[in-house]
């Protein structure tokens, strides 16, 4: 039989816990991972790569069969999402199953889930229903387009988001027809803004030490996501459309040919431009009148580009690049995926990192994108086999080796 479970005013977790950690900074926590795809992954890895004690819990293979969403288990994209973390099996449409959940959810700081939002109140596994056992548990939501709402139930996928929340409507050259963008930035942006949610809860629940609710969307974060390109419409009532590669209101900023391909240049306001045009040798533009205001240079937008791109045709990108930079201008290549980590200030950063894998040897996932001076992230544990560490995990959390076996039994792990 699997113990009840019994109410706790705090994370009762053993303090001897030792598992490898990826940074002290969150070390802490203890985060249960009810998640799929990309957006909560995304917001549970936030919390594995900076310590955070995650654990995630995925169907028994029996009842989800093949390959995890997201690709092969251990393909590219699902070692890069998932490293850090450690993996249980937990049958929820089970009562043993939820009855395990719960007691995990008892000495857990945060559940993160991405189920559709019926799905979970099914199940029984919605936050009042874990709140009921632990006050202080932070509960974050991620749907494609809300909890409630005429959208509710529909499923959603970053592509939809994109087309929905107004991106795809200027992306893309003028006439072009709708373009999505080239990552899954809906997604992407609903899990780190999932994760800064719960980070702001866990904050808030020192003062108040209770837990609260947090919920995000694909469409909320897509929107959010437009900013400026929003705020045209919300304010001026301007409908943005599709600019290509030149910028919606500043110019000249955008993608221009040089003898040997294509460089970005980007100007702000009137003294970069005056040293833009000094730095390629077009001083004669500065006192053309059709280009004597930012109004003006975006009213002749085209024939401002070809005047300029007459000038870059007489050298390389390189040069250019480093011409205009050294005049405060920016400037910058476009590059592939493969020149991208072969620059040497990416290199620099160091933003591949290792991780080891008992599979595929050693791997290049991405780092976190910043850094911290005294707790800095690194790969702790690669990204874990299904289920690996369900006895391990059970038995941290107070389960006992009949229990455990009970639940094997049972089927619910």
């Amino acid at each position: 039989m699997v113990a009840p479970v019994r109410p706790s005013p705090e994370n009762t977790l053993p303090a001897s816990t030792t598992i490898p950690r990826a940074s002290t900074a969150l070390a802490r926590f203890t985060v249960l991972d009810l998640t799929r795809v990309r957006a909560g992954p995304t917001c549970a890895r936030q919390f594995a790569d900076w310590g955070a004690n995650v654990i995630k819990i995925e169907a028994p293979e029996r009842l989800e069969g093949g390959d995890p969403i997201g690709g092969a288990r251990h393909g590219a994209d699902f070692q890069n999402l998932h490293r850090n973390k450690r993996s249980i099996t937990l049958d929820l449409k089970s009562e043993a199953g939820r009855g395990a959940l719960l007691r995990l959810a008892q000495q857990a700081d945060v559940v993160i889930e991405n189920y559709r939002p019926d799905v979970k109140r099914r199940l029984r596994i919605d936050y009042p229903d874990l709140k009921a056992v632990n006050p202080r548990i932070v509960y974050v939501s991620i749907s494609a387009y809300g909890q409630d709402g005429p959208y509710e139930k529909w499923p959603g996928f970053d592509q939809i988001a994109q087309g929905m929340g107004g991106l795809m409507s200027v992306t893309g050259l003028p006439g072009q027809g709708p373009v999505r963008a080239g990552a899954a930035v809906a997604d992407m942006a609903a899990g780190l803004f999932a994760a800064i949610g719960a980070l702001t809860a866990l904050l808030e629940r020192e003062q108040s030490g209770e837990g609260q609710y947090i919920e995000t969307s694909l469409l909320a974060a897509q929107i959010f996501l437009l900013d400026f390109q929003a705020a045209r419409w919300l304010i001026d009532k301007e409908v943005p459309g599709q600019a290509g590669n030149n910028h919606p209101t500043s110019v000249p900023t955008g993608v221009y040919r040089t003898r040997d391909g294509h460089i970005n240049i980007a100007t702000t306001g009137s003294p970069s431009w005056v040293r833009f045009c000094k730095a390629i040798g077009g001083e004669h533009l500065i006192e053309h009148p059709d280009y004597a205001t930012n109004a003006l240079r975006l009213k002749n937008r085209d024939a401002l580009n070809a005047d300029i791109e007459k000038t870059l045709a007489s050298d390389n990108s390189a040069s250019w690049i480093e011409r205009l930079n050294a005049a405060g201008v920016a400037a910058g290549p476009i590059y592939t995926i493969d020149e991208m980590f072969a620059d040497k200030q990416v290199q620099h950063l160091g933003i591949a990192t290792d991780m080891k894998t008992p599979d595929r040897g050693t791997l290049q996932v991405i780092r976190q994108p910043f850094t911290l001076s005294r707790t800095q992230s690194r790969i702790a544990m690669p990204t874990p086999e299904r289920g690996e560490h369900t006895d391990e995990v059970l038995a941290e959390f107070g389960f006992s080796k009949d229990e455990i076996e009970a639940l094997k039994n049972a089927g619910a792990v």
